[in-house]
């Protein structure tokens, strides 16, 4: 979609003088410069035109309200002096992902008295020897590069998205994994309740047992009587034979 529609359907019935925000990332800029932005948006306080092929800020009209510009992922590769001028309130501003090389392009930007982050990663000017030395010292207004300052302490805006990342992070994992242990635990025991059911199936239980055992201990002793009253029924006929002998 070319910049100039988009913008067009971002403003949603508005008028450019109401517009405080407007992203447009992703849309094409025809010949490289910026389209259908007027000198009407000077109400406007942060601007994203992230990817959309720029080369030239040339075209930029007066944003003097202007505090933050995403401009990464471009081709602009120098002319930064017409940012100083067009949005002179700047205070973060994001050319990551340009062809920006040398040193000399970004001293423009000293003029930009309020720029308090700026970033330029991903862009040829990273690779230089004491970049970032260089950076703080060509622009002492700047607090943090590539969202660290000068002692590598990271940007508040990204402590915080960082702190809210590591909270979702424990918040989420925490039940998910107390959850897991607990489904672990309840198949592990339904698992062995059915394994020990399974392999003690058909197997008598302790009680029957113990009636076996017993009904064979009366049945040894019913048979011991049997067999004691076969002997004395005996023993007394042999007795009653003694006495016939007798007389």
């Amino acid at each position: 979609m070319e910049m100039k529609k988009r913008i067009s359907l971002e403003l949603r019935n508005r008028t450019p003088v109401e517009v405080a925000e407007l992203v447009v990332d992703n849309c094409r800029s025809s010949d490289g410069e910026v389209e259908g932005l007027t000198d009407d948006f000077k109400e406007l306080e942060f601007l994203s035109m992230v990817n959309v092929g720029l080369s030239s800020m040339a075209k930029l009209p007066a944003l003097p309200k202007l505090r933050k510009l995403e401009l990464s992922d471009n081709n602009i590769s120098g002319g930064l002096e017409t940012l100083c001028e067009k949005c002179p309130n700047l205070t973060y501003l994001n050319l990551s992902g340009n062809k920006i090389k040398e040193l000399s392009t970004v001293e423009a930007l000293q003029n930009l008295k309020n720029l308090k982050s700026l970033d330029l990663f991903n862009c040829e000017i990273t690779t230089l020897e004491e970049y970032r030395e260089s950076i703080f010292e060509l622009l002492p207004q700047v607090m943090y590069l590539d969202g660290f300052d000068a002692e590598d302490n990271e940007a508040p805006d990204s402590e915080a998205d960082d702190d809210d990342e590591d909270d979702d992070g424990e918040e989420g994992g925490g039940p998910l994994g107390d959850y897991d242990d607990e489904d672990e635990d309840e198949e592990g025991s339904e698992g062995g309740e059915v394994g020990l059911s399974y392999a003690t199936k058909g197997l008598p239980d302790d009680d029957d047992e113990d009636d076996y055992g017993e009904e064979e201990e009366e049945e040894g002793g019913e048979e011991e009587d049997v067999r004691g009253e076969k002997r004395k029924r005996a023993a007394e006929d042999e007795g009653d034979d003694d006495d016939d002998d007798d007389d």
